[in-house]
């Protein structure tokens, strides 16, 4: 497995590359087609304000199949990746466990607790603002991060990606496995753009955009990889 580790407005020191040496033996036991791990660890450019949160360690793995990412921000950089490769690490034994589920091994508790049911989503939640409340922090960021003031403190950063059709449970999957609270996607089963999102713990929800539709929401709730009823 190949490894990069990059700094921004900050040194990576030797000690720190040794100490994640020392550590990830762990992410090749947990997933045995990963090409890559990137570590990319940034310091706040206003550090003496957030001392508690100065830098940041985002780890991303690459390999066959969707990106896995986690990050977390510390004090220190050596506390930030501590956090960051523990949910790297969870997510990769959950992705591992999908696996198994999927190809008809027994069902981990863990796995079927968290994902026992999809809940529809509430109609009266646009999805611009599912979207707009589970982007904030990361603008917010963003924006605390540019060296040139102007009238308005706020960025505003378009991201664009190719479409991508998949079924409801995959959309599910890369969401946990990337550790966003949503997820966009084109319906397989319908042909409709949707986002899936987390609404609590063990509940999450679709929200389905069609210009067809009339202003009285069609509400399903199923459940996680539920097998299709045979045919009559």
């Amino acid at each position: 497995m190949e490894m990069t580790i990059s700094g921004r407005n900050v040194t990576v020191s030797d000690r720190f590359r040794e100490y994640v040496d020392e550590k990830i033996d762990k992410v090749d036991q947990l997933a045995t087609k990963i090409q890559r791990l990137d570590i990319k660890v940034t310091k706040e450019p206003h550090a003496a304000r957030n001392a508690d949160s100065a830098l940041t360690v985002e780890l991303t793995v690459l390999g066959r199949g969707p990106a896995i990412r986690a990050e977390a921000k510390a004090a220190d950089k050596f506390a930030a990746f501590d956090t960051a490769f523990a949910k790297l690490l969870e997510r990769l034994r959950k992705a591992r466990d999908r696996r198994k589920v999927h190809h008809g091994s027994r069902t981990p508790k863990a796995v079927h607790q968290a994902t026992s049911g999809l809940q529809p989503a509430d109609s009266s939640i646009p999805l611009h603002e599912a979207t707009r409340i589970a982007q904030q922090e990361e603008e917010l960021r963003l924006a605390a991060e540019s060296a040139e003031a102007s009238a308005s403190p706020i960025e505003i950063r378009r991201k664009v990606f190719p479409a991508e059709s998949m079924s409801v449970d995959d959309a599910l999957d890369r969401m946990e496995m990337v550790g966003h609270p949503f997820y966009l996607f084109i319906d397989e089963a319908t042909g409709a753009h949707s986002v899936v999102y987390n609404r609590r713990q063990y509940a999450y929800g679709i929200i389905t955009l069609d210009p067809e539709a009339t202003d009285e929401a069609t509400l399903e709730t199923r459940r996680y990889r539920a097998a299709a009823p045979a045919n009559a």
